[in-house]
Formats: C-alpha cells, structure tokens, sequence
C-alpha cells in the first residue's frame, strides 16, 4: 500500500515529538498543582483541627462519661441525676460539633463520607438512651452502643490525617492510636463498675474484659513504637509509673477472677485505680494532639518550597527536551520514513501473500518471500526495531507455516479417519440390507431397521469430517434425482424423522453431482429443526420454484433466536469461515456452509411465524434437472 497522502512525516514528527513535551508540561503543571494542594491541604489541618477534630473530641469525652454514668445507673440502680446531667453535656457538644460542622468546606471525599458516618451513629444515641431508660438491656450491650458511636470518630481521623509527609502521616496515626487505646480504657473502667455491683466476675464480663486489655495494650504498644522522642516521652514515662503498674495488676485480677468466687479486698481500688490512669492518659493525649497540630505548619511550608525548587528544575528539563528533539528530528525523519515503507511492504504485501498461499500450498516459503527489511539506519533504536521486525517476520513465518502443516495434518486425519468409518459403514448398511431380506420376524425387522437408521446417522457424521476437510464424499449419483426424494433421504438421516413433514415439492430433479452434498445439507438443518423444537411439534419442508432455480424451506416451531445471535449465524453461512475446532458445537453450520460454498447453493436463517426459525435454501438453477427421471447410481 502507498504512503498515505496527508502532511509530510516531518511536520507528524514534530507534532509528535511535541504532544508527549506539552503533556509532560501539563503533567508537570497538575503534579506541582496536586502536590501544592496536598500543602495547602497540611495547612489547613488546622482549620480542621478547630472545627472537626476538638468538637468531635469533646463529643467523646462526653459519650465516655454518659457511657459510664448509664452502665453505674443498669448496674446499682442510683445515679440517674448524674446520668441526666452527662446526658446534657453530650447534648450540648453535640450541637456545637454538627454546627461547627456545617461550616467546613473543601472536604475531601473520604473526609465527607466518615463525617456523614459519624453524624449517622450520633443520631442512634437516642436509642441507645431508650434501652437504659427501660433498664432491660445488658450492661455490656449498652458498652457497645456508646462505643459504635465513639468507633466512627476514630475512623473520621483516619481520613483526616491522610497526608502525603510520610512521617507526619506516622506521627498522626499513632496519636489516633493512642485515644483509641483511652477509649478502650473508658470501656474498661465501665466494665469494673459491672464488675464491683454484682460482686462477681461472670463468663461474658471476664471475655469481653479480656478482649478489652488485649486491644489497649496491642494499640498502646503500637502507637508507641511509630512516635517520636519528643511525643513517646510523656507515655514512657507513664508506662514506667506506679499509677500504670497498679492498673495493670487491676486488669490482670479481673481476667482471672473466677465466676465461683468472690471479689478480693483489693476490689475496692479498682476504680480509684482506673480513675488516676485516666487522669494521666487524658493530660497526656491533648499535649500529643497540640504537639501534631503544632508541626503541620513547617512541614506544609516545607512542602512549597521543595515543589517549588523542583518545578523549576523541571520546567528547565523540559525546555532542553524541546531543543534536543528538534535537533534530531530531521534524522529521524529520514529513517522513520524509510522504516514505515519497509514495514509497510512486509505486512502488507510479502506476509500477506506467504499466509494466502500457505492456505492452499504448505511447502516451505521462498528466499524472496522470507527476505530481511533492509532499512538505512544510524540510530540504534531504529536500527534495533528493524532487527525486531526482522526477528518478528521469522516467527510469524515459522508460526504460519506450522500453523499450515498442522491444518493440513488435521484435515488429512479426518479424511482417514471418516473414510475408514465410511467404508466400514457402508459394510454395516449392506450387512443390515441382507439381513433386513433374510428376516421375516417382525420385531427382528424392527430392530435391523433401527440400526440401519443410526448406521446412516454415522454415515453422515462421517461424511461431515471430509467435508470440513476441503474433500467429497465418496457417494455420487450419475443421473438426476427427483427432488422429493432428496428431501426424504434427507429427512431419513434425521434421528426424530416421524417428525418430519416433508410436502409435495415442484416436479423438478436435482443433478446427479449435487444429488449427495443437498441431501447432507439439508440433513443438517432438518437435525438442526428437530433439536432446537419441542418434541411434540413437526419441522415442515416445504419447496417453490422460483425465477432463478429452487426454494427450499426447513420451519420448526421453537423457541427462535435473538436477532444479534441469528444475524451472526447468517453471515457465517454466507461468508463460508475458517473451522474453528474452538466451536465444534456450531459443527452443522460449518458443514452447511461448505456445502453452501461448493455448489452456489445461498441459505438463509429467518424467525419463523410459529415462533421458531425457518432456514431458506435457494437452490441455483444450474443444479435442476428439466425432467425428473428415475434415480440411479
């Protein structure tokens, strides 16, 4: 194929060099963009900070206090004065959290979606409140209420401090960690209140107490282990206090405390024990969180400045890139132009024409046919393509020539094979015919005629592995056949024959050459009909004569086909494709096409009226016979 008429390769060159430069300018611009943001996004954490995280923290403080107030109130059944009163500081902090809410703007998604979860789980408090009024809930269960509502603040920070300075990120997590771990530690503390009221520690206390120490000290362990000196100091050196010691040993006797027995003396310090490490782990939090929002400043400072020293190296990279490729465009020019031809010339004309004949002759390609690219090149990228080119050319001859090879070796298998199986059948059919005459028994005769009917079936199964292998069968009639009979023979082939009906056609013959390929033909698509049908229905055969040879219709009564599915069926019939051994379910259609193909023979499928399909065979004039005369061999 000539070059295609258009600009001239070096005006595409330079366009195309240019597209990737200005992309790589528009990718510079809108990373710098981004990566502004993500600083301008540190500084205003800030901003967060005052209305998002303090309130939301607050709102905490306040749910940890009313969550132990109500589980004091379920346990001793005193305290509802106090437990009203937290119930109104919630209140309030609540209502100064959602309207400092409001005025945030330029959340992020993750940021407005945790944010819509939190206000989600703040308006369950009702409920919760509800079930501890009805002092027929569990105090556990209550526990649990208060705690889902604390989870989804927690989970709001996580989106909050998904920031891009890794360290800072680290740093910001683990104090997240930490309040998770004070959390836990309100939960505690209203789990003792249980514990101190019943006198005893039952099987769910003691699992869900267990749980409870198990996750603050894995979140406290954790947390510690990701802060820095200046942040882990305070919780170092509460973990080494006597206060944290004595908690420890309040939660190591509670864990092991038996259901049978009671309390120990030392039970009477438990929550004074709790209290004093709540205490320390509440000072200790509000200095981390000031210390997290005290660094986000500098760090976003930071941030501008390295992109604003790396957009100007950058910008510079990019205007030396434009200066070297216009340099080197006009040698490229040449060798891209001389490579496009030569490509152009393989693909197209010499690896075209080897595939075409490989169809047809599978003996091995010529010198002229396998010929290298021969390309003028002083670039080694250029000269290395056409050295892949040359290396894809080898490959693609060696895969189309096995690929022939192993086509032809599979047709030639067939054809051994289904001859072998013809010749063998056509013994079996004459063994029949002889014992079909030698027996008068009725039931006898019944059975030889079943098996003459299946060996005939096999025949045609045979017949269709040489027909997809480009070969005839070896059944031919010399003179014409009255195309009566050729529906019936056909329709004889057909395991559910008693459903065929098979009408009166014109008197028309069909030329002895043709006589076998239309009867397999419609063979196939009376099978086809039958198959795809309610058993209870019939496939009509119906013919017609028309101006330019023979109509022959096939209608069953099924279920039919989606318009997509039977306009691909139509054109694979028309357009005779390759056998595809992925598809040997579509194994009728292939012969049909074949068939179709040898003979000049069109077919058509239609929905049919019943509901079904109806398959059209225009037979070409050139196959009928002006007069019908007797069949014979």
């Amino acid at each position: 194929m000539p070059p295609t008429r258009g600009r001239p390769i070096a005006l595409k060159l330079l366009i195309l060099l240019l597209v990737p430069l200005l992309s790589l300018v528009g990718l510079w611009a809108f990373a710098a963009g981004l990566t502004g943001g993500d600083g301008v996004r540190l500084l205003a954490i800030s901003d967060l900070a005052t209305n998002l995280a303090d309130p939301s923290e607050r709102v905490n403080i306040a749910i940890q206090n009313e969550r132990l107030a109500s589980v004091e109130f379920l346990a001793t059944g005193q305290g509802a004065d106090a437990m009203a009163k937290r119930r109104g500081q919630t209140d309030r902090a609540v209502s100064k959290f959602r309207s400092l809410a409001k005025g945030v703007r330029d959340l992020s998604p993750e940021m407005v979606t945790q944010l819509n979860a939190l206000n989600g789980k703040l308006d369950q408090l009702s409920d919760v409140r509800r079930e501890v009024d009805g002092t027929v809930v569990a105090p556990l269960d209550v526990i649990d209420g208060y705690s889902v509502i604390v989870d989804a603040s927690f989970r709001m920070y996580d989106a909050m401090v998904l920031v891009p300075d890794m360290t800072l990120f680290q740093q910001a997590r683990a104090v997240t960690m930490l309040g998770e771990a004070k959390d836990v530690l309100s939960r505690e503390r209203a789990l003792i209140v249980v514990v101190l009221a019943k006198g005893r520690v039952d099987a769910r206390e003691r699992e869900a107490f267990t749980g409870m120490v198990a996750t603050r000290r894995l979140l406290f362990s954790q947390a510690l282990s990701h802060l820095d000196g200046a942040l882990r100091g305070p919780y170092e050196k509460l973990s080494a206090a006597p206060v944290y010691r004595e908690f420890q040993e309040t939660e190591d006797a509670i864990r092991g405390q038996a259901a049978t027995t009671g309390l120990p003396a030392t039970a009477a310090t438990w929550p004074i024990d709790a209290q004093n490490l709540w205490t320390a782990v509440e000072r200790n939090q509000a200095l981390a969180v000031q210390g997290i929002v005290q660094r986000v400043t500098p760090t976003a400072i930071g941030m501008l400045i390295k992109i604003g020293v790396a957009g100007g190296v950058g910008l510079i990279a990019v205007i030396a890139s434009i200066m070297i490729s216009l340099r080197f465009r006009k040698r490229l020019v040449r060798e891209l132009a001389g490579l496009r031809d030569a490509a152009t010339e393989l693909a197209e004309v010499r690896l075209a024409g080897l595939v075409k004949r490989l169809r047809t002759n599978v003996e091995p390609p010529t010198a002229a046919e396998v010929a290298p690219l021969q390309v003028k090149a002083h670039t080694s990228e250029v000269a290395d393509i056409v050295r892949a080119f040359n290396d894809v050319q080898s490959t693609a001859v060696e895969a189309a020539v096995g690929q022939a090879r192993l086509r032809h070796g599979v047709n030639q298998v067939f054809v051994n094979l289904a001859r072998r199986n013809q010749s063998l059948l056509h013994r079996q059919l004459l063994q029949l015919d002889t014992m079909e005459r030698a027996t008068e028994a009725p039931e006898t005769l019944a059975d030889l005629f079943k098996l003459d009917h299946l060996t005939t079936r096999m025949r045609r199964h045979a017949e269709s592995l040489i027909i997809l292998s480009d070969q005839t069968p070896g059944r031919g009639w010399r003179n014409p056949v009255p195309i009566l009979d050729v529906l019936r023979a056909a329709a004889a082939e057909v395991e559910e024959y008693e459903r065929v009906e098979v009408l009166q056609p014109p008197p028309v013959a069909l030329v002895g050459t043709a006589v076998t390929d239309v009867a397999h033909l419609m063979a196939e698509l009376i099978e086809n009909a039958t198959l795809f049908s309610p058993p209870q229905t019939r496939v009509d055969i119906r013919s017609a004569g028309t101006p330019h040879g023979l109509m022959v219709e096939v209608e069953d009564r099924g279920l039919g086909l989606p318009r997509a599915e039977l306009d691909e069926l139509n054109e694979r019939l028309t357009k005779r494709p390759e056998f595809d051994l992925a598809q040997s379910d579509r194994l009728g259609l292939f012969v049909v096409s074949r068939l179709a193909a040898r003979h000049g023979i069109k077919v058509t499928l239609t929905p049919s009226p019943y509901g079904g399909l109806t398959a059209m065979v225009a037979l070409p004039s050139a196959l009928l016979s002006d007069q019908p005369v007797m069949a014979g061999r």
